[in-house]
């Protein structure tokens, strides 16, 4: 089994929460290389998540990939361990795992984390990235295989967030929020291409419709392309857009959380 190990957490950088379970994997499988991939989440944005785990994917070795990203933790939530990829994935079956294994071409195993021996003991009920999680990772880079673990889990069992989708119909595509980052870039389930097959080209100007709100924005390669505090539309590094303010906020200033509906269409 690969010895790299990626952290994606809702911890935070305030507590001791992330260097106890690099502590964990390090005490079993000091070879281990963990990278962390964010722990910045906001508590509890499984969503966000999902779409910071799927998106990074790619770029990623393979390895064993924790995702600790809970809102009920401690309650009676299944974990689970899914191969998809040459990739084993490590975290609560509630659909944060689940775009990642998507983009890696899909679940091809996954198994319930019930085989407590090769948990931290004594087990605490709220911190399963400590003491399910972590061990559990460092003994699969030891040579445990995800069948060691648990019982498995049928494939259509497991949990799926709905995947963001974009809908192209008369000269418009309609789409949603995906995620918004901590710059407050709004990153939309539109893609580039999307915008391409409407006959959008970069220079162009794009009609937005939020609700009952119209706006018109400029369609360039980047925020830097306009003025500071100026709204923007460009195509991000996931090939999605994404509506920006150069040095501000696009969310606060439009009012756009994860989830809102958004149509865009060409300017005449």
């Amino acid at each position: 089994m690969t010895s790299v190990i990626t952290l994606l957490t809702d911890y935070g950088l305030e507590d001791g929460y992330v260097a106890a379970c690099h502590g964990v994997i390090a005490g079993i499988a000091p070879q281990a290389r963990v990278i962390d991939v964010c722990h910045l989440i906001p508590a509890g944005d499984v969503r966000r998540g999902a779409a910071v785990l799927a998106q990074t994917i790619p770029y990623l070795p393979l390895g064993i990939h924790i995702g600790a990203i809970d809102p009920g933790a401690g309650g009676a939530r299944r974990a689970v361990a899914v191969e998809a990829g040459g990739r084993v994935f490590i975290g609560p079956d509630n659909g944060l795992l689940s775009w990642a294994v998507h983009a890696s071409g899909g679940a091809q195993a996954a198994f319930e984390l019930r085989n407590e021996e090769h948990f931290l003991r004594p087990v605490s009920p709220t911190f399963p990235g400590r003491d399910v999680y972590a061990p559990v990772a460092g003994r699969l880079c030891g040579g445990l295989t995800p069948a060691d673990l648990g019982p498995r889990v049928p494939l259509d069992r497991l949990v799926r967030l709905p995947e963001p989708t974009s809908l192209l119909r008369e000269g418009s595509v309609e789409g949603e929020v995906v995620s918004v980052d901590r710059f407050g870039n709004t990153q939309l389930s539109i893609t580039a291409g999307d915008l391409y097959a409407l006959g959008v080209r970069v220079g162009d100007t794009l009609g937005v419709w939020l609700g009952r709100r119209q706006l018109s924005l400029p369609y360039r390669e980047t925020f830097a392309a306009v003025p500071p505090g100026e709204l923007v539309a460009f195509a991000d590094s996931a090939g999605l857009i994404a509506i920006a303010v150069n040095s501000g906020d696009a969310a606060q200033r439009l009012g756009l959380p994860p989830g809102a509906h958004v149509r865009l269409s060409p300017t005449p």
